[in-house]
């Protein structure tokens, strides 16, 4: 292929605890400067020691990288590939670093957020900076992929899970689409809602099943700051109290891996809340490694290849900070 401006992949994630005395720090590190009472970390830390102490999240991106890893090179890419974390190791400065001594002088990004707000775009943004800045001089420049959430290659295979979903219950199903909740502040100073709105709208066509509800989950913080709203268990609470279908099948659209979030807030506390009202209950599968999805990170490699930063609109800093 012609040489391209870019000579690495940083895959950039969330992070998560991989063994019991992990969890803490790891919940320190998230929420360091938020004045987070201790005794709230310790009560998320039980739902960590519930599994094991050990968050699937790291094992899922290493899947992603290694199906991405064979995406590029059929397509003949030679672009390698890096990794790094906000929260926990391996940690971006570590692998700004790696790619500061490999020689690497411009690099994409891929976050593993679909989305615009602060904390699922703004915020990685201004850790690579911060992790650049660590590396010091001959850090590489890093620019960030455009958002994803309307792409069909996230679009389809989501399509497909909920579709999944669907056919193993009743027709008349409850169709709930779950994201994670942000404070109105910080909703107000992106498009967080208008593109999760669009894209729940696309994939539930896809999927046969125009009539659904956005709600939203894993609500943190102080009870008298606002936050987007209804939560899911809030939601199941009023279907339960109309006429109606009972089965509800959950779509978390606003998540990429099966991780924390999916496996306690919805497919534990959820279901559990679901099924104390009589209500049946499907979980739709996230995107994970399928494979329209790891093809979709190698368009958009190519696309900004091809189109340079004129396809890119979160390098203008569209996400606020609300924190400032």
């Amino acid at each position: 292929m012609a040489v391209h401006p870019y000579d690495a992949l940083l895959v950039a994630g969330f992070g998560g605890p991989e063994k019991p005395e992990d969890v803490m720090p790891f919940l320190e590190n998230v929420t360091r400067g938020r004045n987070i009472p201790r005794h709230r970390l310790a009560e998320v830390a039980e739902n960590y020691h519930a599994v094991g102490g050990r968050s699937p999240i790291n094992d899922q991106n290493r899947a992603l990288i290694a199906a991405l890893r064979d995406e590029l090179a059929r397509s003949g890419l030679r672009m390698p590939i890096y990794w790094g974390n906000r929260n926990w190791h391996p940690y971006l400065a570590d692998a700004v670093r790696e790619m500061r001594d490999a020689g690497v002088r411009r690099a994409l990004a891929f976050v593993t957020s679909a989305w615009s707000s602060y904390s699922a775009c703004r915020q990685y943004l201004d850790d690579i900076d911060a992790a650049r800045l660590a590396a010091g001089a001959g850090a590489p420049e890093i620019d960030k992929l455009r958002h994803f959430c309307l792409h069909p290659g996230f679009v389809e295979p989501m399509a497909e899970n909920v579709r999944a979903a669907l056919a193993a219950g009743p027709a008349d199903a409850a169709l709930l689409f779950t994201a994670h909740s942000i404070p109105l502040e910080m909703a107000r100073g992106s498009k967080y809602v208008q593109q999760l709105e669009e894209a729940c709208r696309r994939v539930a066509a896809l999927a046969g099943h125009p009539e659904h509800r956005l709600v939203y989950q894993s609500r943190s913080g102080p009870p008298h700051i606002p936050w987007l709203e209804p939560d899911v268990k809030d939601a199941l609470s009023s279907l339960a109290a109309a006429p109606g279908p009972r089965h509800v099948v959950l779509a978390p659209i606003g998540f990429i891996s099966d991780h924390m979030e999916v496996i306690v807030d919805l497919d534990r506390q959820a279901r559990e809340h679901a099924e104390s009202l009589g209500f049946t209950i499907a979980r739709a599968a996230t995107v994970g490694v399928h494979p329209r999805f790891i093809a979709m990170i190698r368009e958009l490699v190519v696309e900004r290849l091809e189109l340079g930063p004129r396809v890119e609109p979160c390098l203008e800093r569209c996400c606020s900070n609300p924190y400032r």
